[in-house]
């Protein structure tokens, strides 16, 4: 911790007292919004000596180049080289812009785990009507329900300039998404041993309050639909699973009903969340999803500050159908000649284990980008207080929705050396992510899952 803070950390005011009136700005914070020092959605306009880029956001579901509407397209750095390589034997120069799970990384894998940094670049923007919900967000968010559920506007991070931790983790639960996503994905579990567990799942979503015309509050009831269909392995194929994700965690958690294709009915499944290892193999849990998902409340929250570090953005090209599984799927991690690393500003976030509270992570630490409030990385401590699991997202920006969407996610357990790589749609071929497609609350419903499974 004492290096974060060192290294140019800006430090917020993190002793504020957690209650439901905590006000959401400043009336000079207010006005800043969309001026020459930040952005319509909190984020400094102004680049950096070091490398990071002066924000443009020149573009909005479009660049040069691009040909489809839908679909893998290779980005606008394409033609980019790296500006330099980051391995085991140099990484100490880059310290004060690495995180602690990267130089694990380093530190575990010396002989396959290297990260190619490209220039930054912060040309695109989220749709215009994201601007209009932070203000109003800043205005008159609340926490509410003491710190399960918060109060706001939907469709994008309800607090510009959070003042404490729990403010941050809201916003990471709660930033701009797509509405909608659909895709047939493949998971790959890797194994020292060089074997691999596959899973295949036929994946629905959908986040009512991220509809790109209907602004919904964030108490409504519902922050998400989910119908997931197994595909592989063949001892769960044809299982399927409905369920939604409550928006306040005060009297509700995330529910689900599942289709046994062996028994031909529908059940209410036990209660998911929090440490909920996620199949096929268990190296996630359930609030890994997005880094950070679900209710906040089996922790204690601390806002660390701002700090400049390396993370994968722009990673047009891990989801190339091009890219082969036999390529992209490498022993002790993914394939680093198809990871983009850009230095960006990420909002560094901290969780303790509270008292008399169990999950098999005693601390996490989450990076958020400044941009977006998207959590891209994140390290995870066992209750020896060992670096146990790190992890991060491949995100790139998808023409279809105008928004930043999670390509290939990366699970990495440093104490067994294997690891996940999930959300892969290298051979989905017509199934490649579609996103703001339309559907409805009907689709999510337990007899949606015994329709999908027959």
């Amino acid at each position: 911790m004492t290096q974060v803070l060192r290294q140019g950390v800006i430090l917020l005011a993190l002793a504020l007292p957690v209650g439901n009136g905590l006000a959401a700005a400043t009336d000079e914070e207010i006005a800043a919004l969309g001026g020459e020092r930040y952005t319509c959605l909190g984020a400094e306009r102004a680049g950096s000596a070091s490398g990071v880029a002066e924000y443009t956001g020149k573009w909005f579901k479009s660049w040069p180049g691009q040909n489809k509407a839908h679909g893998y397209e290779p980005g606008p750095y394409a033609e980019e080289q790296a500006l330099f390589h980051i391995r085991a034997d140099n990484y100490q120069q880059y310290a004060a812009h690495l995180s602690e799970g990267q130089k694990a990384m380093f530190e575990a894998y010396p002989d396959a785990f290297y990260m190619k940094v490209y220039p930054s670049h912060r040309d695109f923007r989220l749709p215009e009507w994201t601007c209009t919900v932070v203000e109003q967000n800043a205005r008159e968010a609340r926490i509410v329900d003491q710190g399960l559920g918060v109060e706001g506007v939907s469709g994008a991070h309800p607090f510009p300039f959070p003042k404490n931790g729990l403010q941050a983790i809201w916003n990471v639960i709660k930033p701009n998404r797509a509405w909608t996503e659909k895709a047939v994905y493949d998971i790959a579990d890797v194994y020292p041993n060089g074997t691999i567990a596959w899973g295949k799942w036929d994946y629905q979503v959908m986040a009512p309050g991220n509809h790109p015309r209907e602004r919904g509050r964030l108490s409504d009831p519902y922050d998400g639909f989910f119908l997931i269909k197994i595909l592989a392995p063949a001892r769960q194929k044809g299982e399927v699973s409905v369920g939604y994700q409550p928006n306040n965690y005060v009297d509700n958690a995330t529910q689900a009903w599942q289709y046994n294709p062996g028994i031909r009915r529908v059940r209410k499944a036990p209660e998911i969340g929090h440490d909920y290892p996620v199949p096929p193999s268990g190296l996630r849990t359930s609030d890994d999803d997005y880094i950070f998902n679900g209710s906040p409340e089996r922790y204690t929250w601390k806002l660390v500050g701002k700090k400049e570090i390396f993370i994968p953005y722009h990673n047009f090209k891990i989801n190339d159908p091009a890219i082969a599984y036999d390529d992209l799927i490498t022993p002790k991690t993914i394939n680093p000649e198809y990871l983009r690393y850009e230095l960006h500003r990420v909002w560094v976030i901290e969780a303790d284990l509270k008292d008399g509270w169990r999950h098999i992570y005693k601390k996490r630490r989450i990076y958020a980008d400044e941009d977006s409030w998207l959590a891209y990385m994140s390290e995870n401590y066992d209750n020896q207080d060992f670096l146990w699991r790190a992890n991060w997202i491949a995100y790139f920006y998808s023409q279809e929705s105008g928004t930043f969407h999670r390509g290939v996610s990366l699970y990495h357990d440093l104490t067994s050396k294997a690891y996940e790589a999930t959300y892969l749609v290298n051979q989905a071929g017509d199934d490649w992510w579609r996103l703001n497609t339309p559907m409805r609350a009907q689709q999510f419903k337990p007899e949606a899952a015994a329709r999908a499974g027959r």
